[in-house]
């Protein structure tokens, strides 16, 4: 389906951390993008967007939207041929899932693609999911071929209250697609990012996965790191799929965004390596017992520990590279540009 570069772009939560660097590369482009946001009147939260439109040939455009109030997204998505979906809370350790994590996703999803259903113009939704939506622990590798997960399978493991997140990002692309397969309007592509690193536009914004970075670097980790292997991927890459799919006739489906696969204590390497030892960085792995005692102080909960420490998994991500033409930047270059920013901020 062929999308108008010369209409506006809506993005959903437009200041998050992916979505800055699709905003981004929309504007490069010089392409309009609307920008739904909650509060007008901070402008402080939008300045480094107002940035990326000054030193561009593109603009932005906000509206005041809320994802959880319906027909909010309308004024924003008026003219817009392509919508890009990417607001949804990443929490690893809320403390009410149903109200921090399921409903803004699920709920959200259903608010922003009944808009899509009543305004005419839109051609195609590209919506964020993540590899979340296809397993839910390293535990669930034991029971794939080679322990490669890929964009057919679907995460069946984790609950609302047994990986909240997980299980967030599962219904709400579920409930996506079943929005889409009752019309023929407009059609959707989805992108599934694994573990997403490299440095936010916004560096004073905090998200789960600086936090989570920035524990290799602060001395929370320096007793040893959790032996989890995890997917990683730039978000630069994350966000160049977004615009690829949203423009790119001949796409369509599921796509894995996920460039290498390493243990927490691969990626801390990265850092040593660059930084040497002026920061704390783990330099073994910590025991699973010692993890699981510690899992609440490091913002963990411990079923997540249990069932992903020690387990080995992979990607294919054959499809993205086929498909979307996406050439994976190194994800050492990632850990190293976003643990610069940390030094930068002197959070490190």
């Amino acid at each position: 389906m062929k999308i108008n570069t010369s209409c506006p772009v809506l993005v959903t939560g437009a200041t998050g951390y992916i979505a800055g660097w699709v905003v981004k590369n929309l504007l490069d482009k010089g392409i309009t993008v609307h920008a739904p946001i909650r509060n007008l009147s901070n402008k402080e939260k939008r300045a480094h967007l107002d940035e990326l439109a000054e030193n561009s040939s593109g603009q932005i455009k906000y509206f005041e939207s809320d994802l959880l109030i319906e027909n909010s997204y309308e004024e924003a998505m008026k003219g817009c041929e392509l919508v890009i979906h990417t607001a949804s809370p990443f929490v690893m350790d809320s403390k009410d899932p149903q109200k921090e994590v399921i409903d803004p996703a699920l709920i959200g999803t259903q608010n922003v693609l009944k808009t899509v259903n009543e305004v005419e113009s839109v051609k195609r939704v590209v919506l964020t999911s993540s590899v979340a939506a296809i397993y839910g622990n390293g535990v669930d590798a034991q029971s794939v071929d080679g322990g490669i997960f890929n964009e057919s399978m679907w995460n069946t493991t984790s609950t609302a209250t047994d990986g909240e997140y997980s299980y967030s990002k599962t219904i709400a692309e579920k409930e996506a697609w079943r929005i889409n397969e009752e019309q023929k309007r407009w059609d959707l592509v989805v992108i599934n990012p694994s573990f997403v690193l490299g440095p936010s536009l916004n560096s004073d914004a905090m998200f789960e996965s600086k936090k989570f970075m920035l524990q290799m670097g602060n001395g929370d980790l320096k007793s040893g790191a959790p032996d989890v292997t995890m997917g990683m991927v730039d978000v630069r890459d994350v966000s160049k799929a977004h615009v690829i799919a949203g423009f790119n006739e001949k796409a369509k489906g599921r796509h894995i965004l996920s460039g290498e696969t390493h243990t927490l204590l691969e990626a801390g390497g990265f850092i040593k390596e660059k930084f040497g030892d002026k920061y704390p960085v783990p330099t073994r792995n910590a025991p699973k017992f010692l993890i699981w005692i510690l899992a609440p102080f490091l913002g963990i909960k411990r079923n997540f520990v249990s069932k992903n420490i020690g387990y080995k998994i992979d990607f294919d991500n054959s499809k993205s590279i086929k498909e979307l033409g996406i050439k994976y930047s190194p994800v050492k270059k990632a850990v190293v540009d976003f643990f610069q920013q940390f030094i930068d901020k002197g959070l490190v």
